[in-house]
């Protein structure tokens, strides 16, 4: 029977056959070249040229080498492609007007924003950039996997460590098969507050991200017009924003205007915009230009165009804007390969991904470090079993005929391991010194404390996300410099916030829930023991309890007896007469039945490093960090749980290192520091500030600083000022010291507050009454007396509370 034969030609469909083959090549250039990948953002090809300048040694303290002995090195082992393709994107790197940090230093000529072709890589010399370290950093130490190069005679990383967000950070850009990307770049700093925010709190929205991420931060600089195509771009990942040149007009001696371009739009070629501008002028599309000329030089971009005295600037430049690349828009793509896969992501997953990634690296690299401490820990421990007994030691090693019969003697005698007998024979003997045997033992010792941390460490998610926080903001501090891309109004996009001006405004809220705003000016400076003047015409029975200086844009944080917090923007609040008596609280924010305002304090932005400190009636103390708040709105956020029968009186903005004033009714007051406070979180109660006697309750707290006098004002209108320095620090939680001297002729105190000479004090009746005093009126006395009369209350009448405001020269009388 004859053997069977495969047949030499096999028929095949050739439309499936163009259809696999085309697939397969799509997806090679997709995965292996065209797409960043979402953990580093580089494609393979960057990637390629940093690992080869990292093992050719090419670091920033050392000299430059020349481009092309990178472009050789990365083609013969990692990237089998044409040298131009490795040169190009090396070259990029090292344009500071490419890349927003740029991740290669280059000693020549690398080409110009007017298009100007680099030099050849042969003449031109490259090395790392400082910051490229940080996308390098710890990769030998197992941080991420490493994969077989074309020919499988190298390894080369499947991604960086990337100790900095770089696909954000320096954006990217790539066309393969069926879809491209197009991710602009940011500033770094914006993007690491971003990501500490979010670890910090994973729930964050993608609009309180913006808060941090302001949108692209283009190396160029220039203009971005509006927020809406940024605001599209995070929440879906595609968006489109419009970019204009940074321009000036200038009036010329002659009477004649000039207009003045220093920045460019991203990627826009300056020589080219040149000619365009020439070619408007020439075919008449463009009429008033009188002269055109490029001033750029190494201290900066200058392009001037002279007009002619009888056209109007502004219509010449709108022109331009239309008709030239002085405006221009960037299509943002935020496509990235995910596990291998292209996905097009918003600005949180793109974040996320990145802290998933950083997790991982600090994960490996501390078992890493973890393995190694343990390894020279059992060395350790083998030394100082042979120290303890080296007469031994030594008879076995002179008994024995070879190494190996002296090794496995040690073995079986001592018990050690392998390593442990091979270490004992390479010992020198000046470790048989007394000093040398100390060392040892302080070393075993040290490697015990430092295997229970990264022990800790990695049975701890909390541990790994603060290493990621204190690195970042490591990096932050010693690369990240001030945005340089403004984002302006858009053309048809001016919110109502953009249209207030900003100015200082006075807010007061009364008892019973009125609220309204004033202009600062309202109130003018008046001598002490003055009457005042009506300041707002309220209820019966109501008063104003709440009275704040601010900015009309800065925002307003309430805090209520149920321990909610509800936030506005000071322009939200109406502007009413001095003599109105506002608008009912309720009608702006959406609080409960029952519940009242009880705290109110202007907030400028909502930063990290900033501290809100409450203090309870009952002299409980809480200390938690602002950004918690950050999700606050108008239909309220637990910010504070109480316990039963106390209430909120005070709420202080703190940079987590103050120290802390508490003022109580009956007249005490305790002084501490604020880390007594330990930071916690949004919905937790707090600790003991103050022991108080049975009748007693705190009315107020304050920050004592340098230069500062402690203000107390009785409800009959008798106030003073007593010098900080008599105020001892003391531990949180005891019964403090006197504050001022009680009496049936001053009454209770109603207010305590830390001033300067720089502060007016507006004392508030029950009827409505204000008084402006300047602070430097109010006499000042030690901690045991009475005070002055800094109000005269009419009969009936008692001081319902006090605020401050800064001193306005112009004001005073």
């Amino acid at each position: 029977m004859a053997e069977f034969q495969v047949p030499r030609v096999q028929e095949i469909n050739l439309n499936d056959e163009v259809k696999n083959s085309f697939i397969d090549y799509a997806m090679s250039v997709i995965v292996s070249r065209a797409l960043p990948d979402v953990r580093d953002g580089l494609k393979p090809v960057h990637r390629r040229i940093l690992y080869s300048m990292n093992q050719l040694g090419m670091t920033p303290d050392k000299g430059y080498s020349k481009s092309a002995r990178v472009v050789g090195d990365v083609l013969a082992k990692y990237h089998p492609h044409g040298d131009a393709s490795v040169y190009d994107a090396m070259v990029r790197m090292a344009q500071d007007f490419s890349f927003r940090y740029m991740l290669v230093d280059g000693h020549g000529n690398f080409g110009s924003v007017d298009g100007d072709a680099p030099a050849a890589m042969r003449y031109t010399e490259a090395r790392m950039a400082k910051i490229t370290l940080e996308m390098l950093r710890d990769i030998n130490k197992e941080t991420i996997d490493f994969q077989d190069n074309y020919d499988g005679k190298e390894q080369e990383p499947v991604v960086l460590p990337a100790r900095f967000p770089n696909l954000l950070v320096n954006g990217a850009a790539g066309i393969a098969v069926g879809m491209a990307t197009n991710i602009p770049p940011h500033n770094l700093r914006e993007v690491t507050d971003g990501i500490l925010a979010l670890i910090k709190n994973p729930d964050m929205s993608i609009d309180e991200l913006m808060y941090f991420i302001k949108g692209p931060d283009f190396p160029t600089g220039a203009m971005i017009l509006g927020k809406d195509g940024i605001k599209k771009a995070y929440r879906t990942g595609r968006g489109t924003v419009l970019i204009r040149a940074r321009t000036e007009i200038e009036e010329m001696s002659n009477g004649k205007s000039r207009i003045i371009v220093s920045e460019l739009p991203y990627q826009v070629n300056k020589a080219k915009l040149v000619e365009r501008i020439a070619e408007l002028v020439r075919d008449k599309k463009i009429d008033g230009i009188t002269d055109l000329r490029d001033e750029s030089d190494r201290d900066g971009m200058r392009m001037v165009i002279e007009l002619r005295r009888d056209v109007i600037p502004q219509v010449v430049l709108n022109n331009l804007y239309k008709h030239t690349a002085l405006q221009a828009s960037f299509g943002i793509n935020m496509l990235a390969l995910v596990n291998g896969t292209p996905q097009t992501l918003n600005i949180k997953q793109i974040l996320e991904e990145y802290v998933k990634h950083q997790q991982d690296v600090i994960r490996r690299r501390t078992q890493f470090d973890l393995n190694k401490a343990e390894a020279r820990a059992h060395i350790v421990q083998g030394l100082l079993i042979a120290l303890d007994h080296i007469d031994r030691v030594i008879e076995l090693i002179r008994a024995s005929q070879t190494a190996e019969e002296a090794r496995d003697a040690l073995m079986g005698e001592f018990e050690l391991s392998h390593e442990q007998a091979q270490a004992i024979l390479d010992m020198r003997l000046q470790r048989l010194t007394g000093l040398e045997r100390g060392k040892l033992q302080d070393e075993y010792e040290d490697l015990q404390i430092k295997i229970a941390e990264l022990r800790a460490i990695l049975a701890d998610e909390n541990r790994i996300l603060g290493i990621i926080s204190e690195e970042l903001t490591e990096i932050k501090n010693k690369y990240g410099d001030p945005r340089r891309t403004s984002i302006t109004i858009g053309e048809h996009e001016i919110a109502d916030e953009d249209l207030i001006p900003e100015e200082d405004v006075v807010i007061t809220l009364t008892h019973q829930g009125y609220i309204k705003r004033l202009p600062v000016n309202t109130y003018r400076s008046q001598k002490r023991g003055g009457k005042g003047v009506q300041g707002m015409s309220t209820k019966e029975d109501d008063f104003v309890e709440h009275l704040y200086i601010t900015n009309s844009h800065d925002y307003l944080m309430f805090f209520t007896n149920l321990g909610k917090a509800y936030r506005l923007k000071a322009y939200e609040v109406p502007e009413m007469g001095r003599t109105a008596k506002g608008l009912p609280i309720v009608n702006l924010i959406q609080i409960e039945k029952g519940e009242r305002i009880t705290a109110m304090i202007p907030v400028k932005e909502f930063s990290s490093d900033h501290f809100l400190l409450f203090a309870t009636k009952e002299g409980i103390v809480k200390r938690t960090s602002l950004d918690k708040y950050i999700n606050c709105r108008k239909n309220g956020l637990i910010a504070i749980s109480f316990r039963e029968g106390d209430e909120l009186i005070g709420v202080r903005l703190t940079d987590g290192s103050q120290s802390i004033i508490l003022g109580t009714e009956q007249g005490m007051s305790i002084h501490f520091n604020e880390t007594d406070v330990r930071e916690m979180g949004r919905s937790a109660t707090g600790v003991k500030g103050i022991t108080l006697d049975n009748d007693d309750y705190v009315i107020d707290v304050g920050i004592l600083r340098e230069n500062t006098t402690v203000l107390t004002v009785s409800k009959n209108g008798y106030g003073k000022r007593t010098y900080s320095d008599e105020y001892r620090q003391q531990t949180r939680g005891g019964k403090g010291i006197k504050t001022m001297n009680v009496t049936d002729k001053t009454g209770p105190l109603v207010g305590m507050k830390v001033v300067s000479e720089q502060d007016d004090l507006m004392v508030v009746t029950a009827t409505g009454v204000i008084i402006r005093v300047s602070t430097e009126e109010i006499s000042t006395m030690g901690r045991y007396t009475q005070g002055v009369r800094v109000m005269k209350v009419e009969d009936e009448q008692e001081v319902a509370t006090v605020a401050l405001v800064q001193k306005d020269d112009e004001e005073e009388v």
